[in-house]
């Protein structure tokens, strides 16, 4: 995990982001992709017309222009290698086209007072089409700690395999690493032969199993995230059909729009 990339635009997201992605080229000694897009919400026009959207996209471009050169500045201060990306459009879209070759691309969870840009939906989009792994940080997060405890949700499915096999250069980096099983009648492979695969790479890691029959998934999850006092978690993301999670929520989206501590996900 060498490559990492990250959205940079003008939110309330955007200093978590850019923490979460020093520490993480600081930790693994990488390389860090800055992608910065002009994003105008597509169903502006509907309202405004094209008057409006110019506008707009005039607005935008001045205030991520402003944006850019800021963190620019700060990046000439940083203790890390990057190369810079400008693209406008959809963030998800943007991202993806700029991560073919990306390790670990890192946005926000749900950002808690704006909007716009979903961030759910954006880390939603990337998970399931870019087929990378995606850390999506809360939005108050103020520092990714790598040499901290990690917690894996365990359900044995092939997203929560790859969601591990994605982690291993950062679970080697670990204080401690739990595999978290929650018996709801869906474990696929349990979590004991898990620990012996990243006992294989020499990361050891304890099995805590939780019963979880008639309670909500995450819930419990986030209740053993505190517990652990847990600096992330890694799981797998949308594990049913994307439309199936839309309609009746989902541990994904759950704790996209929740998680008090940066989410790993793959798909």
């Amino acid at each position: 995990m060498k490559n990492v990339l990250v959205l940079v635009h003008d939110d309330e997201g955007q200093e978590a982001r850019l923490q979460a992605a020093f520490d993480l080229v600081r930790g693994v000694r990488g390389h860090l992709t800055c992608v910065d897009v002009v994003a105008v919400p597509v169903f502006i026009g509907d309202y405004l017309g094209a008057g409006g959207d110019a506008l707009l996209l005039t607005d935008e471009k001045a205030r991520e222009s402003r944006n850019a050169a800021a963190v620019k500045t700060r990046l000439a201060h940083e203790d890390v290698p990057y190369d810079w990306v400008d693209a406008t459009g959809d963030p998800a879209a943007c991202v993806r086209d700029a991560a073919k070759l990306a390790d670990l691309i890192v946005v926000n969870r749900k950002l808690d007072g704006e909007w716009y840009p979903d961030m759910t939906e954006i880390a939603g989009e990337l998970v399931l089409k870019s087929r990378k792994p995606v850390l999506a940080v809360p939005e108050g997060a103020r520092r990714l700690d790598l040499t901290g405890n990690v917690v894996i949700a365990w359900d044995g499915s092939d997203s929560a395999e790859a969601a591990m096999r994605a982690a291993l250069p950062l679970l080697a980096l670990a204080q401690s690493v739990t595999l978290l099983q929650i018996n709801d009648g869906s474990i696929a492979l349990q979590a004991s032969e898990a620990a012996q695969y990243l006992a294989r790479h020499d990361i050891r890691a304890d099995v805590q199993i939780e019963e979880g029959r008639g309670a909500k998934v995450h819930e419990i999850l986030a209740t053993v995230l505190r517990s652990r006092n847990a600096a992330y978690v890694v799981m797998g993301g949308f594990d049913h059909a994307r439309w199936v999670e839309s309609l009746f929520g989902g541990v994904t989206r759950a704790m996209l729009e929740q998680s008090p501590v940066p989410v790993l996900l793959a798909h």
